[in-house]
């Protein structure tokens, strides 16, 4: 375990597996005590004991970052059992493809609430700890790192609902960059190429079908290549924000 990130506390949505654990085991290693939000409780309990086995501190948050009172509420727990919230890492996402004519009114539905207004909540919620942590924390700065993807750069036939979320992700880290970047709150957005992770298995079998003849990738990404280069951003010295970072697979051609 390092210390760069001693005496500082994360907030990491989506945390109960792929990349949103990935980068709980991550920061922890590097001192942070970790506050872990997701759905499935038992995942979350399993990775908080892995954590605390290595002399780390985690608090386990059910919740569903699609209800506005939950994300706020796990924020204020966050600040409540640490009493400060120096980062967070809005990772809890979900990609449903598909064609955009016929589509399942409800999976559009589901990718909105989660990879937009899941965002939204939470940064809103943690908005203001994050300004007060850059003010009086040990490291001068805070962040928030918004997880999106390639897809929120390159619009795809068969991905139209979730380019529009991811675009969306984007625009808004960007705004809020510059609304608060002055305070020394670093706004950073990560997208991934291809990564092994669940993310492809809540799709139909169809579409998982199609995924896996469409330009496949032999080495893809791991979570933990995501959670490395989340860890590198926030433990970056307080006068230098990483502002977006585009990682990919070698062999990922778009």
């Amino acid at each position: 375990m390092t210390t760069e990130l001693q005496n500082t506390v994360a907030l990491i949505t989506g945390a109960s597996s792929g990349i949103g654990e990935a980068t709980a085991l991550a920061l922890a290693q590097r001192g942070a005590a970790v506050a872990l939000a997701a759905r499935r409780k038992d995942r979350l309990e399993d990775l908080a004991a892995r954590i605390r086995s290595a002399g780390g501190r985690a608090l386990v948050l059910e919740a569903d970052v699609t209800d506005e009172r939950q994300a706020r509420a796990s924020v204020e727990r966050t600040v409540a059992e640490f009493g400060r919230l120096d980062t967070l890492v809005n990772n809890a996402g979900l990609m449903l493809l598909g064609p955009i004519p016929g589509a399942d009114l409800d999976e559009w539905r589901r990718m909105l609430d989660i990879n937009v207004n899941g965002v939204l909540y939470c940064a809103h919620a943690a908005l203001p700890h994050l300004v007060r942590a850059a003010q009086d924390g040990p490291r001068h700065v805070a962040d928030m790192v918004n997880v999106s993807s390639v897809a929120g750069r390159n619009a795809r036939a068969n991905a139209g609902v979730y380019n529009a979320t991811k675009f969306a992700v984007g625009a808004f880290s960007e705004a809020l960059r510059q609304e608060v970047t002055r305070k020394y709150v670093r706004v950073a957005l990560v997208e991934p190429g291809a990564v092994e992770t669940e993310l492809r298995s809540h799709n139909r079998p169809e579409v998982q079908e199609q995924l896996a003849r469409a330009n496949p990738v032999d080495d893809p990404l791991q979570a933990a290549d995501i959670a490395d280069a989340i860890a590198y951003v926030v433990t970056r010295p307080c006068h230098v924000a990483i502002n977006e970072v585009l990682i990919r697979p070698t062999q990922q051609e778009r």
